[in-house]
């Protein structure tokens, strides 16, 4: 998917991305509205005045998933609040299906202003989606029960392999599967796909190292990592083609977040450790 730096599980405890302080967490109206100049910052445009509209997956933590209030929280919707408060606007987050965000048609349409969904980079969705400056160095990792024996993806050979549709996780186990002899499950989303891992319906499940991390922390005892495929990934947030004015805006926000030291407190916040640069 989503599919932004972490090299060891040590590195990675949590992240998270979507509803925000002060704004709704539900499905908004996905019908585009008259483009609305953002206060505060020259020549940005929002689909609402007032609102820099965020789109994302639910749940995909640490980067955003709904606390017990029902409040969307994670490391990518502190980020988009960091750009809201650059534009003068609040955050809202809408919760759609990961194909629209990755196809970029959600954007294109108006449904949202930007995407943050813990989202890869790939020459394929550049095609459709203006990416940010890369945030966050994404590596996939294999899940496995606690019980298990499984060490590597040749270990799977006549097994199930679970993976979530439209993700880079997914095209890296099917670019596999031949070579291992395992069979891909595919789910809709990561919270079906760990219910599989953890109830026997798969033998193995692979997703970016960060929303494992945190999978492992809300089932002790019950899951581990067997291995990790560092496959040179990183995070974007996804905005419409010629929306260049929010994208220099995101920009900047990046920059001046991991220049300033915030980045860091974000990152030990949702994930961990920040890794040694």
């Amino acid at each position: 998917m989503k599919s932004r730096p972490m090299r060891s599980l040590a590195a990675v405890a949590a992240l998270s991305a979507l509803a925000l302080a002060g704004c709704s967490s539900g499905p908004a109206n996905t019908t585009a509205t008259p483009a609305a100049t953002a206060s505060g910052a020259s020549g940005v445009k929002l689909i609402s005045d007032g609102k820099l509209t965020v789109c994302t997956h639910l749940p995909y933590a640490p980067f955003q998933s709904n606390d017990d209030s029902g409040k969307t929280v994670g490391f990518d919707v502190d980020m988009m609040d960091l750009v809201a408060k650059k534009l003068g606007v609040q955050q809202t987050i809408v919760d759609t299906p990961f194909e629209g965000i990755k196809s970029g048609q959600d954007m294109a349409t108006g449904k949202c202003d930007i995407a943050a969904a813990g989202m890869t980079i790939t020459d394929e969705r550049k095609k459709a989606i203006l990416f940010s400056e890369p945030y966050f160095d994404a590596t996939q990792a294999l899940l496995v029960n606690n019980a298990s024996t499984v060490k590597t993806l040749a270990d799977l050979k006549g097994k199930k392999l679970g993976a979530q549709s439209s993700t880079t996780g997914l095209d890296y186990a099917n670019k596999n599967k031949d070579a291992n002899g395992y069979d891909v499950v595919e789910f809709q989303d990561l919270a079906a796909e760990t219910q599989a891992l953890l109830t026997g319906q798969i033998d193995g499940a692979i997703n970016d190292l960060p929303v494992w991390s945190e999978a492992i922390k809300e089932n002790a005892g019950k899951a581990k990592i067997a291995t990790q495929f560092d496959t040179g990934e990183q995070y974007g947030f996804g905005m419409k083609l010629g929306n260049d004015g929010l994208k220099k805006v995101v920009d900047e926000i990046i920059t001046s977040s991991k220049s300033d030291g915030t980045y860091d407190k974000l990152f030990k916040k949702w994930i961990g450790d920040v890794p040694a640069q």
